[in-house]
């Protein structure tokens, strides 16, 4: 297997170290090859890089089997620019993470790590975004353990095509794994409006969540609430098939 990595917390990142590290332990994988963005990426989106040349430099591994390059650009960009230019054979797999932070619900549309997973799915090859549902835990073992079985069952099994599978693992000890849906995230206070020295307001965006959807068990936010690893099937058709002949009723 070739494996490919990414993430949205940067190259440097302890959660991308933990999976590159996990992932060359495991004797099926012959090559890993690291394309992440050289500085922080967090939240970005599906963000991509037109007005300005990107530019790449090799990051050196001990281990033989990973070869690396960190790119200034968005995660996105380091998919796109890896699979087209850089990696020279096709991977047989896309991992983003291990994100620092949930990535959870409807919190998938803002993250640039599961965006790493999408722009995967797009250009044709499978793909796993992992999180670890904390930003105090750094303890990333468990994660990468559950990632390096993932990858070898998604080997094994396949997806279908436009689908990646989001992962997120709790801190701590998991009370077991559940396949369910997204669930939906909910902030309040989400800018923190403040005046500076000359009299001028600007905001920091924050927030807090709100709704947890904790009594809903069948969505990953409540299962990881609950303290289980969480795996959800997302497709990129954002499609509403069943409003298309509605709509073609309308008069316009």
């Amino acid at each position: 297997m070739r494996i490919l990595i990414s993430n949205d917390d940067g190259i440097y990142a302890d959660g991308i170290i933990a999976l590159r590290e996990r992932l060359e332990k495991v004797r099926e994988i012959e090559k890993i090859f690291v394309v992440a963005p050289d500085r922080e990426r967090s939240a970005i989106g599906h963000g991509i890089t037109m007005h300005r040349p990107l530019r790449a430099r090799e990051v050196k591994y001990p281990s033989p089997k990973s070869r690396g390059w960190s790119v200034d650009g968005t995660p996105a960009d380091c998919i796109k620019l890896a699979v087209e230019e850089l990696l020279g054979e096709p991977p047989d797999l896309v991992v983003a993470g291990i994100n620092l932070g949930a990535n959870l619900g409807t919190d998938v549309l803002y993250s640039g790590t599961v965006s790493a997973a999408v722009e995967a799915v797009i250009s044709g090859y499978p793909a796993v975004a992992v999180s670890l549902t904390s930003y105090k835990e750094h303890d990333y073992t468990t994660a990468a353990d559950f990632t390096a079985r993932l990858v070898l069952a998604v080997h094994r099994e396949g997806l279908p095509p436009g689908t990646l599978l989001n992962v997120n693992v709790p801190p701590g000890r998991p009370d077991g794994m559940k396949v369910v849906r997204l669930g939906n995230m909910k902030y309040v206070n989400i800018f923190d409006r403040r005046t500076d020295p000359r009299g001028r307001v600007y905001y920091w965006m924050a927030g807090e969540v709100c709704d947890l959807e904790d009594n809903c068990p069948d969505t990953d936010v409540g299962a990881n609430a609950r303290g289980y690893i969480t795996v959800t099937p997302v497709q990129i058709d954002l499609t509403n098939h069943g409003e298309i002949e509605r709509i073609k009723r309308w008069k316009f």
